[in-house]
């Protein structure tokens, strides 16, 4: 640790002396590092693409639409809107305070670690970059070292592209987030699950420092019944797509479960089989339309939820794994117990549970 201590001090040091210079509060400094990620995000795209291949075997159109795209969007986004995210506004004060003015101005917090997710690893990590940088803040990103190729290519781009002495790439595991979270920060922006959100709590009281944690949870899709064709398509296509197109489930925005009538499932039921199949092909391996699970541990964690022996007889559709490629296919379960580790944890990957529920209409009095 006491090396890890030396080799990071000097590069902290660094950006806090950034911070303080007030070159980061400029705002011709916030426009010429977000224009930088614009041409970083254009110039590196197909390694981009590339990295998370090989780390999550993302095709490029998913690459594309989860994170390039937004990534670029969200950026032109805060270029346009800077001038006004940066301008004083008018504050309301009680009467007894007549005839006094006041005004609110936005400052930056000053030096902000970010610690990224591996589902996203592009995404989750330059989102929060770009909003620290439109504040003004000086930022340190500790990427996720189970993404490696994403993490290094993170590592070595955004020097290039971005002021090195204000934004720095750190990486490593878990000891050096450990010694991160032991330094002083203004601010820190963590993604990931509740159980490492609840040490980055921890070590943030130690400086009363402000946290925003992006965590996961149990996210149902509620189904009652479809008025027309188009609707039930329409439906189809968005829970598929928000439960197996995103790095094949494993992403705290998912949909984790379904809810549907009682009544309605066999239907709900079939509408599911037939598109998974029209999206996803008969062999989505095959046809490399779904990313792959992150690596061998999660793997097995999805394996053991499946081979629950009260959860196997309730798999309708799918159920297929591929440990040698970490590849499940998207699968379907109908009422598994509702004890299970498939319900009462997050699932983060492409496991599909439907559960129904019975209502009834109550009389008036």
């Amino acid at each position: 640790m006491a090396e890890i201590v030396k080799h990071l001090e000097p590069d902290l040091e660094e950006l806090r002396e950034s911070y303080r210079s007030g070159k980061t509060k400029e705002a011709s400094w916030r426009k010429s590092q977000l224009k930088g990620l614009l041409t970083l995000l254009k110039e590196q795209e197909k390694d981009i693409f590339k990295a998370l291949e090989q780390d999550l075997g993302k095709h490029y159109a998913e690459s594309y639409r989860d994170e390039v795209g937004t990534l670029s969007k969200s950026v032109n986004l805060a270029l346009s809107s800077l001038k006004d995210w940066m301008s004083s506004r008018k504050a309301k004060l009680p009467i007894a305070a007549f005839p006094s003015t006041a005004e609110v101005f936005p400052e930056p917090l000053g030096l902000v670690l970010i610690i990224s997710s591996w589902n996203l690893p592009f995404g989750l990590s330059l989102e929060p970059v770009i909003g620290a940088i439109a504040a003004g803040n000086a930022v340190v990103l500790k990427p996720s070292e189970l993404a490696p190729a994403s993490s290094s290519l993170l590592a070595k781009t955004i020097p290039t592209y971005l002021d090195k002495k204000a934004v720095k790439v750190i990486e490593g595991g878990v000891a050096i987030g450990e010694h991160l979270l032991c330094c002083k920060w203004d601010k820190i922006f963590f993604t990931g699950n509740a159980r490492v959100g609840r040490i980055v709590m921890t070590a943030a009281a130690n400086y009363l420092t402000p946290v925003t944690l992006e965590l996961g949870g149990k996210c149902p899709a509620i189904f009652d019944s479809f008025s027309s064709s188009w609707d039930k398509e329409m439906v189809i296509k968005r829970v598929l797509g928000g439960k197996f197109g995103t790095c094949a489930g494993q992403a705290c925005i998912a949909i984790d479960y379904i809810l549907v009538q009682e009544g309605f499932a066999p239907t709900l039921l079939e509408l599911l089989r037939n598109m998974t199949k029209k999206m996803f092909g008969e062999n989505p391996r095959e046809t490399q339309s779904m990313a792959r699970i992150i690596n061998k541990q999660h793997f097995l964690r999805l394996k053991n939820l499946l081979d629950d022996p009260s959860v196997q007889s309730s798999i309708v559709h799918g159920g297929g794994m591929d440990e040698d490629n970490l590849f499940i296919e998207p699968t379907i379960l109908m009422n598994p117990p509702l004890k299970a580790s498939i319900m009462t944890d997050e699932i983060f990957g492409p496991l599909l549970p439907i559960i129904t529920v019975r209502y009834a209409y109550l009389k008036e009095p």
